[in-house]
C-alpha cells in the first residue's frame, strides 16, 4: 500500500464501483492531466484499480476506463467479545468473504485470546487461498473502554489482565499492516452506519448483552471522547436502584438491565436463553426484558436531549428479543423527552445484527488505508 499516499485523490473517485476515464477522474477531480495519470498508474501498479473497459468512443481511439478492485487486499476483522471470539476475512468494501466464531472468554487474558486472533486469521486466509501479505490491515474490537490512539484498553471492567496491555503491537507481531483496536460498541455503531445509514448524520448505537454501551455518531463521525469512554452508559446510575456493579458502584444500569442481570433474576444462564424465553411466550420473561427496556430508556432519554439523533438502533444478544425490549425503551424515551427531539426519531433493531461489529472493525481499517482520515 506504499502507492496509496499518491493515489488516494483518484482512488476515492473510484470507490464508489462506478469505472470512470482518465477525462472524467481529470473533470471531477480538478488535478492536471499528468498529475491523474501518475496517479492512476500508481494504482494499477499496487492493484487497487484495473482496467475496466472501453468507454464509447467520439472519435479516434476508445477512451480506456477504470474500476476499484475491492480484492487487491483483504481486511481482517475481529470481534472479542466476553465469552465469544468473531473473526472474519473481508474485502475493501467490507463484504465478509470467510469467518469463524468460537467460545472464548476474555478473562482468559490477551495472550491467549490475541494469540487465538492471529491463529484465526492465517487460517481464514490459507482457506481463501491467499497470503498474510494481501492483509491491508486488521481491525479489532474489545469489549471495554480503548484509547483509540494507543489500541490500549483503559482500566477495562471486565477484562482483568488487559489493562494498558499493547494490544496492536502483540498483534503485529503475527499479522502484516496496521493494527486499529477500539471499543466494540464504537465499531458496532460504525458498521451499522457504514451499512445500513451512511447518509444519516446523527445516530446513537446502543448494546444490550453481558454489559450495556452505546457508540455516538455525530455530523457524520464517530465520537469517542477524551479518552475512548464516551457512550458507557451501562455505568450511569439508574435512579432508585442501588444493586452492587461489577464496576465497583452501585445502581449502575448495567447492574439491573443487562442480560447477566436479567438471567440472574430469571434462573436462566445466558442472553440466548433470555431470548428463548421470550419467543416462546414466556410472560415472566417478556416483563423484565420489557422493563429492562424502560430503564435503558430512561438514561437514553437524556441522551436523545443532549444529542438530538435522528436514529438509535439497538444491537446486541438481547435486541433478538425483539418488540418487548424495543416497545420499553420506546415508552420511556418518548414519554421524558420533548417532542421536538422525538418527533422524527426511529427506535430500530439493528439491521446487520451479529455482524455489525465485524464489519465495523473492516471499517476501521478501510477508512485507514482508503480514506487516510479517522473514523
Amino acid at each position: 500500500m506504499s502507492d496509496l499516499g499518491t493515489a488516494d485523490a483518484v482512488l476515492r473517485l473510484l470507490l464508489d464501483g462506478q469505472p470512470r476515464t482518465r477525462a472524467e477522474l481529470i473533470e471531477r477531480s480538478g488535478l492536471a492531466r499528468s498529475t491523474v495519470t501518475g496517479r492512476i498508474e500508481a494504482l494499477l501498479e499496487s492493484g487497487l484499480v484495473v482496467p475496466s473497459g472501453e468507454a464509447a468512443s467520439t472519435g479516434g481511439r476508445p477512451p480506456a476506463r477504470f474500476r476499484f478492485n475491492p480484492t487487491a487486499r483483504l481486511v481482517l476483522a475481529a470481534d472479542v467479545g466476553a465469552t465469544h471470539l468473531a473473526v472474519a476475512l473481508t474485502d475493501l468494501t467490507g463484504t465478509i468473504l470467510q469467518r469463524t466464531t468460537t467460545k472464548l472468554a476474555i478473562a482468559e487474558g490477551p495472550e491467549v485470546v490475541l494469540a487465538a486472533v492471529a491463529e484465526a486469521g492465517h487460517t481464514l486466509l490459507r482457506e481463501a487461498g491467499r497470503s498474510p501479505a494481501d492483509l491491508a490491515g486488521t481491525g479489532v474490537g474489545l469489549p471495554g473502554p480503548v484509547e483509540h490512539s494507543t489500541g490500549r484498553p483503559n482500566h477495562p471492567p471486565i477484562m482483568p489482565g488487559w489493562d494498558s496491555y499493547d494490544v496492536a503491537g502483540r498483534l503485529r507481531r503475527d499479522l502484516p499492516g496496521p493494527v486499529l483496536v477500539d471499543n466494540d460498541v464504537n465499531i458496532m455503531a460504525l458498521g451499522e452506519h457504514a451499512t445500513a445509514y451512511p447518509d444519516v448524520e446523527h445516530l446513537l448505537f446502543v448494546k444490550v448483552a453481558t454489559g450495556i454501551g452505546a457508540g455516538v455518531i455525530s455530523g457524520g463521525r464517530l465520537h469517542r471522547g477524551a479518552q475512548g469512554a464516551a457512550g458507557d452508559i451501562g455505568h450511569i446510575q439508574a435512579p432508585g436502584h442501588t444493586a452492587p456493579c461489577r464496576c465497583g458502584n452501585t445502581g449502575c444500569l448495567e447492574a439491573i438491565a443487562s442480560a447477566t442481570a436479567l438471567a440472574g433474576k430469571l434462573g436462566v444462564r445466558t442472553s440466548q436463553d433470555i431470548v428463548d424465553l421470550v419467543r416462546s411466550g414466556n410472560t415472566a420473561a417478556t416483563a423484565e426484558v420489557r422493563q429492562a427496556g424502560r430503564e435503558i430508556g430512561t438514561v437514553l432519554a437524556a441522551a436523545v436531549s443532549l444529542l438530538n439523533p435522528s436514529v438509535i438502533v439497538v444491537g446486541g444478544s438481547l435486541a433478538q428479543a425483539g418488540d418487548s425490549l424495543l416497545a420499553g425503551l420506546r415508552e420511556t424515551i418518548y414519554a421524558r423527552s420533548l417532542p421536538l427531539a422525538t418527533t422524527a426519531l426511529r427506535i430500530v433493531t439493528s439491521r446487520t445484527g451479529q455482524d455489525a461489529a465485524l464489519l465495523g472493525a473492516a471499517t476501521l481499517v478501510q477508512h485507514h488505508t482508503l480514506h487516510r482520515t479517522p473514523s
